[in-house]
């Protein structure tokens, strides 16, 4: 077992309490370590490496779902209270997250519930509990809003910020350079955090190298897989070009990097067993796990996750357990940063055919 994997919870000096950009003067987003893992082989690297440890005809496949300001203070009774919206569902309604503020400018955990409870938001708009989101879940519950949502978070709503940082950080801070708004208002309620490190520059210039790029888009909310909770059905879309632009790929023998586990969720969705990806939009519950295995996706760049994460089981169906129990070990002995605001972690087949410098 991994040293990450022996341990309950990462070590507190390791959790990311800042954006790269703010830990010093001149440093931009990119300012953050990458390891490489290929098989049970490691290497450790700059994130502004990126576009050499890649070649043309490579692929990378990224989230522009843009990160909604989802967090919106209220009172239930005469109790204060934070509403975390998570996800718009079919019939208008909205999964939403109950918390208790504590005081430090972050929230405690809180039941949800019981239905008819009404949640008073700015502008006395009410928010009703009608029913738990799963069976045997106190967290998540379906509630009624009888306004425009995306205009009240619009309005009055703050990014969703973890015990773990420092300060409340501007919706900026949690938008990717891939990011794009939404006809509808839609996005997610948690950045899609592997684009993060990702500037306009470090594209240009990968793309100057032949690395291709597909945007896909998925919704995603916020399911804790670190309480072992299965992701709910969230929106995602895969376009017909991108899914014309990933087939090529594979065809011409370049790698498929899914850049975040959203983004390996959204194109496995799309993918027949045949492993050819089709243009396909609506909801996904899809987990990804080693039994099920990927059929698209070569690779995996994302940020480093908790040991008790779904998220971990994504990357063992990638490349592996011992491959993922070395990448983590190596991770903890080297000191790199997990969650958002964190380092990165790139994630490749074993018979996949060698990088120049991985």
């Amino acid at each position: 077992m991994s040293m990450l994997g022996a341990a309950r919870q990462v070590p507190a000096a390791l959790l990311a309490r800042v954006p790269a950009e703010q830990r010093g003067p001149g440093l931009g987003r990119d300012a953050v370590r990458l390891l490489v893992s290929r098989g049970t082989a490691v290497s450790h690297h700059a994130f502004a490496e990126l576009p050499t440890l890649l070649r043309a005809g490579d692929l990378l496949v990224v989230n522009t779902s843009r990160t909604l300001p989802a967090a919106v203070d209220g009172r239930l009774g005469h109790a204060r209270v934070v509403v975390h919206f998570s996800t718009r569902g079919e019939d208008g309604r909205w999964a939403v997250e109950l918390r208790d503020p504590d005081g430090k400018g972050t929230t405690s955990a809180r039941a949800g519930g019981p239905a008819g409870a009404v949640v008073r938001l700015p502008g006395d708009v009410p928010l009703v509990y009608e029913e738990r989101l799963a069976e045997g879940s106190g967290r998540l519950w379906w509630a009624r809003v009888p306004a425009d949502v995306p205009g009240l978070l619009r309005r009055h709503g703050r990014p969703i910020r973890y015990s773990y940082t420092d300060r409340d950080q501007p919706l900026s801070a949690h938008q990717t350079v891939f990011a794009l708004p939404s006809p509808d208002g839609a996005g997610s309620a948690e950045m899609p955090s592997a684009g993060r490190p990702f500037t306009a520059a470090l594209v240009a210039e990968l793309v100057s190298r032949g690395v291709q790029f597909a945007p896909v888009t998925l919704h995603t909310g916020v399911a804790s897989q670190e309480a072992h909770e299965p992701p709910y059905p969230e929106l995602f879309e895969v376009p017909l070009p991108s899914a014309r632009l990933i087939n090529a790929a594979k065809a011409g023998g370049g790698r498929v990097v899914a850049v975040g586990t959203t983004a390996v969720r959204a194109v496995e969705s799309a993918a027949g067993a045949d492993g050819v990806v089709r243009a396909a939009a609506g909801r996904t519950d899809l987990l990804v796990t080693p039994e099920r295995g990927v059929r698209v996706v070569d690779g995996l760049l994302t940020g480093l996750h908790e040991p008790a994460a779904s998220h971990l089981l994504m990357l063992e169906a990638v490349a592996g357990r011992a491959a993922v129990d070395r990448g983590y070990a190596e991770a903890v002995r080297r000191l790199y940063l997990w969650h958002e605001f964190g380092d990165a972690h790139l994630i490749l087949r074993e018979d996949v055919p060698h990088c120049e410098r991985c």
